[in-house]
C-alpha cells in the first residue's frame, strides 16, 4: 500500500489591482499591478522590477485601486 499524497501548506496572499500613477523621466505614466496592501513601498518596489535598476528617475508616485 503506498502512502497518501501529502499536500504542501501553501499560503497565498490575497492581492489587489492597483493603478499606480508616477513620472518616469519628467514624463507623466501609469502601470497596472496586484500589489497586497497598495503602499507607496509596494509601487516602488513593482516600478523598479518593471524599470530595471537604470538611471531612470520615477517620482510623484500615487496608489489607487482600479476600477
Amino acid at each position: 500500500m503506498t502512502d497518501p499524497i501529502k499536500k504542501a501548506d501553501i499560503t497565498v496572499a490575497q492581492t489587489t489591482k492597483y493603478v499606480i500613477k508616477y513620472k518616469l523621466n519628467g514624463e507623466r505614466r501609469f502601470e497596472f499591478a496586484q500589489l497586497e496592501n497598495g503602499t507607496e513601498e509596494e509601487a516602488k518596489a513593482a516600478l523598479a522590477a518593471l524599470h530595471g535598476a537604470g538611471d531612470d528617475v520615477i517620482s510623484e508616485i500615487s496608489v489607487s485601486k482600479a476600477l
